[in-house]
């Protein structure tokens, strides 16, 4: 047996020996195994980290940082140990840089108030690309309206990727913010941050990242990137939902106002003025998706004992074999080409409605996604109303995808026929 061979066993055994955590996956959906192809909506959770959100709830179930008694004291310490972990996930300087959210949504909302009060202006602009998701897109309209601002937009090549050309004419003394999105969840296009980052900083722009795809695929440093703030969803990540997290830069958060008001942000209240802690407290107002921010911690730790390159190549497998099988069916179309792209297949089949096909392929037991992926500009760039995603993580297989393939021919000939 080659080395190869031996290295694909390896791998294979891995996968299984993961699957295994994931009680989801065991499971029948209308009498076939549940296929899950719809990972950049959501992830699935192991074991290991329901066991620590049930945990929780047993055992530490307490409010944060306001009480003496035992109970409080160790539910905040965990809650500040999980902002030590994701501060080390990310290569972050402090774990003061680590806020809280209840995900990228609300963590580029967050950015989009706080910044924009502080810093925007009549005529300022920011920057954003035409690949963004909806949460990368309509908080910066709103403060744009309010602080009476404009917006720009990098364009896209029919393959899915950035004009960069196009992207450094933009750049001007006018520009406050970049935020652009690190991996497409529509068409899989993995942008060239640190290109981006490199070019705002000449200028001094700050660059904010949208990491709630690339956070569970790509090894996320943000000293290496030198990025100014990114945002990123435990659900993505195999943790609980409502959970996410914020990094920003401590020289900016310093300055930014609060995004929201009441307990746990101030320092003192009185009605005649408030003050307020300094970062990250300052943003944590009222009481903490506890629970699931522990979870969360527990998602990062089986994240971190695992072997992502080798996993990150497998799911570079599962992309290339199956845009290869996909793209023998007649009649289907690949949105998205991009030269870097991570494991998201979206397509169209041409005659046949994609929710149609997506409502049979469940039949069959696989989930995929179909719509316009809450990128509808995506769509309307490629004139198409949507596409169906089948979005691939480190625990789905070679024979899910052949299993996929098959069900989409049948159901294709099938949906022709009517």
């Amino acid at each position: 047996m080659t080395a190869e061979k031996v290295k694909q066993v390896s791998m294979n055994s891995e996968i299984i020996r993961i699957r295994n955590d994931f009680p989801i996956l065991q499971q029948n959906v209308y009498g076939k195994p549940l296929i899950y192809f719809d990972n950049a909506a959501t992830s699935q959770k192991p074991r290991q980290v329901l066991q620590a959100l049930s945990e929780y709830y047993s055992k530490q179930n307490a409010n944060i940082h306001r009480g003496v008694h035992y109970l409080s004291q160790q539910a905040s310490e965990m809650y500040e140990q999980v902002r030590v972990k994701v501060r080390d996930f990310i290569h972050a300087r402090s774990e003061h840089e680590i806020i809280f959210t209840r995900g990228t949504t609300e963590s580029i909302n967050l950015v989009a108030h706080s910044f924009g009060n502080a810093f925007v202006n009549k005529g300022d602009e920011i920057i954003i690309t035409a690949m963004e998701h909806h949460s990368n897109i309509v908080p910066w309209q709103l403060m744009c309206e309010t602080r009476k601002a404009v917006l720009k937009v990098i364009p896209i090549n029919d393959n899915g990727e950035l004009l960069m050309e196009s992207f450094n004419q933009m750049l001007s003394e006018r520009t406050k913010l970049i935020s652009v999105v690190h991996i497409s969840n529509s068409l899989g296009t993995i942008n060239p941050v640190k290109q981006i980052i490199e070019a705002a900083h000449q200028r001094s722009i700050p660059v904010m990242i949208d990491a709630a795809q690339s956070a569970i695929h790509e090894e996320i440093n943000v000293a290496q990137l030198d990025c100014d703030f990114l945002a990123m969803s435990s659900h993505k990540m195999l943790g609980p939902t409502g959970a996410g997290v914020l990094y920003g830069k401590m020289e900016l958060l310093e300055k930014m106002p609060p995004y929201q008001g009441g307990g746990d942000m101030i320092q003192s209240v009185s009605f005649n003025e408030t003050t307020y802690q300094n970062p990250p407290f300052r943003f944590e107002a009222g009481t903490q998706n506890i629970a699931d921010v522990i979870a969360f911690g527990a998602a990062l730790d089986y994240l971190n004992a695992l072997d992502r390159k080798d996993l990150l190549r497998h799911e570079q497998q599962l992309l290339q074999y199956a845009a290869e099988q996909v793209q023998k069916i007649d009649g289907i179309r690949i949105i998205g080409t991009a030269k870097e792209k991570a494991s998201i297949l979206s397509f169209i089949a041409e005659g046949v409605n994609a929710m149609d096909l997506g409502m049979y392929l469940d039949t069959q037991g696989i989930a995929v996604r179909t719509g316009h992926h809450c990128t509808e500009p995506v769509m309307d760039f490629f004139k198409i109303p949507g596409t169906i995603r089948a979005s691939f993580l480190f625990y789905n297989t070679i024979n899910e995808v052949d299993a996929f393939v098959s069900a989409l021919e049948k159901g294709i000939t099938l949906l022709n026929k009517k």
